[in-house]
């Protein structure tokens, strides 16, 4: 666009001597020029460079359970479940903690310990099957390591602290198989810990044993994990924790008020006091109180068909009824945005430094979210907090700075002894 010249002329009258006048000057005026637009961002491309550029965590995946149910060569893509390498590839996964899951029920028939020993084998031995693939992580700094070989770390972590079998040496037994958390109790009260799950409270908290186990955690190395645990037993912990802990699978009660398996806001501000983080379930009963009001009126139906029909709970027609009834009453899946809700609440009740993932990927069956199926999604959930206005530094804590942060405290800790 041309300048725009105004000539302002001099006026003068007949009587004035106009032989030393000058003319004035042209104005030259810039034309406005409109402020750059900005370019629009590709949330979706850059959620994708992120989960490459930084290290993925995940805080619990049932890998092992669900090949002790069914095996499947989780080195190459698998038909059934939420987890294999093509996925984890997919979805930038780099340090996916597997869950030694131990059922409640071996807490009184035994055979706690011999299961973990069986299920820890098995880890080692996906490894071994794929070393170019996996590769074990004792530690942190592994983690670190693996992530520049381009290698998938696999550090454990015990659901179930029934395998201690009220014995210490077990604990140093675990920890030299490669247990870096224990999930203190599961859906009963054990040796350790009374249970959120359970109307049962026999020890009002942590038993005698399982405060001292606390203490010999923090000496030992292996992060405390208070997902599962009731309460009162809760706050046992956070009395005895002289390192910061974890809750690895569990979302804010906040949305789903009443649910003990969730974290109060309470607890939460306890956790963020200690230095802990708490990483977001994903199963959508731990979501949404739409997912657990279906629960439990599901649960109603099928208690009520079975009486009627005088069945045994584990037949086909009762499964067949499952089914049914399902299809007739679809099941109420949450959303990535209830998802976000509940990291939302986290970093606005305490800051971005105390959350992290922890899916449940392989634990919750078919009950995970919209567009956070299977470990192929993190990045969904990454574009979904950048469309919030996460930055990309916070982002990178939520996807594993925070709990590096927590293993790396514990590991210091456990260096004084």
């Amino acid at each position: 666009m041309a300048a725009v010249v105004l000539s302002l002329g001099v006026s003068v009258s007949a009587c004035q001597d106009t032989s030393n006048a000058t003319e004035s000057a042209p104005i030259e005026v810039s034309p406005v020029k409109e402020a750059p637009k900005k370019p629009k961002v590709d949330h979706a491309k850059l959620a994708k460079e992120i989960a490459k550029k930084y290290i993925i965590t995940d805080g619990h995946i049932d890998v092992p359970y669900r090949l002790e149910e069914e095996f499947a060569n989780v080195a190459e893509h698998t038909d059934h479940g939420d987890f294999d390498f093509p996925r984890a590839i997919a979805g930038g996964l780099d340090a996916p903690f597997m869950s030694i899951y131990i059922p409640a029920k071996l807490e009184k028939t035994g055979g706690s310990k011999e299961l973990a020993d069986k299920l820890i084998t098995m880890v080692e031995d996906i490894i071994k099957a794929a070393p170019e693939k996996f590769a074990l992580a004792y530690s942190s700094t592994d983690v670190e390591a693996n992530f520049k070989k381009g290698l998938i770390s696999l550090p454990m972590g015990m659901e179930n602290g029934s395998p201690i079998e009220g014995d210490l040496a077990n604990l140093k037994h675990f920890y030299d198989r490669g247990i870096r958390y224990i999930t203190l109790t599961h859906s009963k009260a054990n040796h350790i810990s009374d249970s959120s799950y359970d109307e049962e409270r026999p020890a009002g908290g942590l038993t005698d044993f399982g405060k001292q186990l606390v203490v010999e955690m923090n000496k030992m190395g292996v992060m405390v994990d208070v997902s599962h645990i009731s309460d009162d037993a809760f706050f046992d912990v956070m009395k005895l924790a002289k390192a910061p802990v974890i809750a690895s699978h569990s979302s804010a009660r906040h949305f789903t008020p009443g649910f003990e398996r969730n974290m109060s806001d309470e607890m939460i501000k306890a956790l963020a006091r200690n230095g802990g983080v708490i990483q977001i379930n994903f199963g959508s009963s731990f979501i949404s109180q739409d997912a657990i009001e279906y629960g439990k009126i599901r649960k109603v139906a099928i208690k009520n068909f079975i009486a009627k029909n005088k069945l045994d709970e584990k037949s086909d027609e009762v499964e067949a009824f499952k089914v049914q009834y399902k299809a007739e009453n679809p099941y109420p899946y949450s959303t990535l945005s209830d998802v976000l809700d509940h990291f939302d609440h986290v970093v606005k009740l305490v800051g971005v430094d105390y959350v992290g993932i922890g899916s449940d990927y392989d634990g919750v069956g078919d009950s995970l979210p919209t567009d956070l199926k299977d470990v192929a999604s993190y990045p969904n959930l990454i574009e979904g907090l950048l469309k919030r206005g996460y930055s990309e530094r916070d982002i990178a804590k939520i996807l594993s700075g925070n709990v590096m942060r927590v293993w790396k405290t514990v590991e210091t800790y456990a260096a004084r002894y």
